[in-house]
């Protein structure tokens, strides 16, 4: 009768072992599944705000601190022909040649603004190789609607201090609608803040200083 009862007992033992066994199997297994799924959802989020397509509730406030750090203007890097190559990756899935998309980029990109330096609350413009500085605060945030029903967020700051030729205002747009580190951004500069909401023909566009043309080209066509 013991070697009976022992034996049901461990055979209750085993039974446990592997029910728990299973259980963390399982529980592995889903777990895996939700994090993959999560990492999914959240990579189709963030492409889909990269092209303009979000809630309100999605946008949050953002520091000029996401825009620190020395920048250039992709605009020589177009006359000199360094982004010939983008233009060609871009005609493949359009329906421009790669002429018209250049055509389309040279409007875009055209600034005399060749880099800018932000630092704290100070931004320095460099044009033809003087420069002109201001302190700006942030001066919130306005939502435009485009023609293909996408939208974007422009983030505005206004100047405080500074030289009389730094623009009065300044409006970033660089896909993203919340706190974090812009790799690049579409600039707006100017002393009328309404007037430049309405500018959406030419955004001057800028990367990395420490960024050669190769380098650029690569960002570029892999977004």
């Amino acid at each position: 009768m013991q070697k009976m009862f022992g034996g049901r007992r461990a055979g209750l033992v085993l039974g446990a072992v592997l029910a728990l066994v299973t259980v963390s199997m399982t529980a592995n297994v889903v777990g895996a599944a939700s994090e993959k799924t999560h990492n999914h959802t959240h990579s189709e989020n963030a492409k889909d705000v990269y092209h303009g397509y979000f809630e309100d509730d999605q946008i949050k406030a953002r520091p000029l601190s996401d825009w620190q750090g020395e920048w250039q203007s992709v605009y020589p890097y177009l006359v000199d022909g360094t982004l010939e190559p983008v233009w060609a990756h871009k005609a493949e899935s359009g329906d421009k040649s790669a002429a018209e998309v250049r055509d389309y980029y040279e409007v875009g990109y055209k600034t005399d603004v060749d880099g800018i330096v932000i630092a704290g609350d100070k931004i320095t413009f460099t044009r033809q190789g003087k420069s002109v500085s201001g302190q700006y605060v942030t001066d919130g945030h306005e939502i435009l609607t485009y023609k293909k029903g996408n939208r974007g967020v422009r983030f505005i700051f206004k100047k405080t201090d500074g030289d009389a030729d730094a623009p009065g205002f300044i409006q970033f747009s660089d896909h993203k609608i919340a706190p974090e580190k812009a790799d690049h951004y579409h600039l707006y500069s100017g002393n009328d803040r309404a007037a430049l909401l309405e500018e959406v023909t030419n955004w001057p566009t800028y990367y990395p200083a420490s960024l050669d043309g190769k380098q650029i080209v690569d960002e570029m066509i892999q977004h």
